[in-house]
């Protein structure tokens, strides 16, 4: 991951008949080896934990013994680990710009809690019309919005983190109040509208509420604190020269450890049946791409500046596939196709964002260098 103490690149300049600098070969450069390699470790990581899934089917009954919030303990610590870093470099004293910046907060909402969606509900109607259980467990995805590894993304990317910590919390908000009540709209009430076939789920509040404040809430208030108290003590200066470079390797190893565990607890599903997983990836990557490139297109128009509209862009495109998973074996049990629908998700959801990731540096070039948005300041993010 980028630390805070990476010497910052010049702004770019703009696009020219010269051409475009290669920000994206500029930014990665200044990255370690480890970091530069990230989309090798994930797949990498993916290929253990499959391994691992084939040869010791019993590490999965072991992994789902103990389970908080509908996901096992250790991939539960893992997440939490990986949260950690990310959430305890947001300056949280700048947060209130964010707030003010009505465009953003109106755009997010707008495409996390309509169009996404409506647009998931669409593909798996489109692409699934004769598998009803993976199309039921692809609309449970489109109604999870990411508050986890969106804000990984997000800040390797050089989004604004003040911007995704605060759209991360309003997801959260939402979700806890909105998942049960889109549940029904997009399973029972539209589905009669349109004279299709209905789905009957039932989706547990408590369920949903201890997700978030799990996956989200700890590590939030790990990160306040630790930046807080640090800045209290020696300052800002230090605390992110300091403390931060020693914290961040947490999240890359939080996250490769996540993918290993998850995909062994899941791999004899994944493995067992390719053609199922084909299918189901063909709407889930015209999701992350689409819901990506329209998000980062809108908010060039609208003037958000290259952080937010990639902030914008990643929590738009990401799900929180923890949540999706829990409440699809909850509600239609750990065997069923709802269940391997959100399982497939990581699989699918972690190499496309990687590469996302890439996408987005490249397309910052066509950017204005200054932000535009209300009460901005200087880029977040120190390595960028």
């Amino acid at each position: 991951m980028p630390t805070p103490d990476s010497p910052s690149p010049a702004a770019p300049p703009a696009p020219s008949s010269a051409g475009a600098p290669h920000l994206a070969d500029g930014v990665a450069a200044k990255l370690s080896m480890l970091d530069r390699l990230l989309p090798v470790w994930i797949l990498a990581a993916m290929a253990l934990g499959l391994g691992l899934g084939a040869v010791a089917p019993e590490m999965g009954e072991a992994l789902e013994a103990v389970e908080v919030a509908g996901v096992s303990v250790p991939i539960a610590l893992g997440l939490l680990v990986m949260m950690y870093p990310v959430l305890a470099k947001v300056r949280y004293d700048e947060t209130g710009a964010v707030l003010g910046d009505k465009r953003l907060m109106i755009t997010s909402l707008l495409i996390n809690w309509l169009l996404a969606p409506a647009f998931m509900f669409a593909l798996a109607w489109l692409l699934l019309p004769d598998l009803p259980e993976y199309r039921t467990g692809l609309i449970i995805v489109g109604l999870a919005r990411c508050i986890a590894m969106v804000l990984v993304w997000n800040d390797l990317a050089c989004g604004d983190r003040e911007a995704g910590a605060v759209l991360v919390t309003i997801n959260s908000i939402f979700q806890v109040v909105m998942f049960g009540v889109l549940g029904w709209f997009y399973l029972q009430l539209l589905p009669s509208w349109l004279g299709l076939p209905t789905t009957s789920a039932e989706f547990s509040v408590g369920a949903i509420t201890l997700s978030v404040l799990v996956f989200l809430g700890i590590p939030l208030i790990a990160g306040f604190l630790t930046r807080t108290l640090g800045e209290r003590r020696r300052g800002r200066e230090w605390y992110e020269q300091q403390v931060l470079p020693r914290i961040d390797p947490l999240t890359l190893g939080g996250l490769l450890f996540t993918i290993v565990l998850l995909f062994a607890l899941q791999g004899d599903q994944v493995t067992g049946h390719p053609l199922q997983v084909a299918r189901i990836a063909l709407p889930l990557t015209a999701y992350f791409l689409v819901t990506f490139g329209v998000s980062m297109l809108v908010g060039r128009l609208i003037g958000l500046g290259y952080a937010r509209s990639t902030t914008l862009s990643f929590t738009a495109a990401g799900n929180n596939f923890e949540l999706a998973i829990a409440v699809s074996i909850a509600t239609f049990g750990a065997a069923s196709g709802q269940a391997l629908a959100g399982i497939v998700g990581p699989l699918i959801e972690v190499p496309i964002l990687i590469a996302l990731v890439y996408v987005a540096l490249w397309a910052r070039r066509f950017f204005p260098a200054a932000p535009t948005h209300p009460g901005a300041a200087t880029p977040t993010a120190a390595s960028c």
